[in-house]
């Protein structure tokens, strides 16, 4: 069973709440899982429901659905490898002497 554990992915359905923030201090939407799920590397998350659009200058939740589709072994160890690698693709470095634009 541990051998289809590597390449076999889940999916479960999960009761969320999404919060989205539009005022001037906080631009934002957050997900929080209402059973206390935890999403791991590699894990894709698909929120159901019909868009929706925040006033500017107001916070709002919203109660919807989730479904997680779990990694499988070798997507998890996969991005565990390579993630750091793609993080410093959003690092900026700059050795000049002088600013340039």
């Amino acid at each position: 069973m541990k051998l289809l554990n590597l390449i076999l992915r889940e999916k479960i359905e999960v009761p969320c709440t999404v919060e989205i923030s539009n005022t001037f201090d906080q631009l934002g939407a957050h997900v929080r899982f209402d059973d206390g799920t935890i999403v791991y590397p590699g894990d894709e998350v698909l929120v159901h429901g019909a868009p929706v659009a925040v006033p500017y200058g107001q916070c709002e939740s919203f109660a919807r659905k989730a479904t997680i589709t779990r990694a499988s072994g070798l997507e998890r160890a996969w991005t565990r490898a390579t993630g750091d690698f793609e993080f410093m693709e959003l690092c900026e470095f700059s050795f000049s002497e002088r600013a340039a634009l």
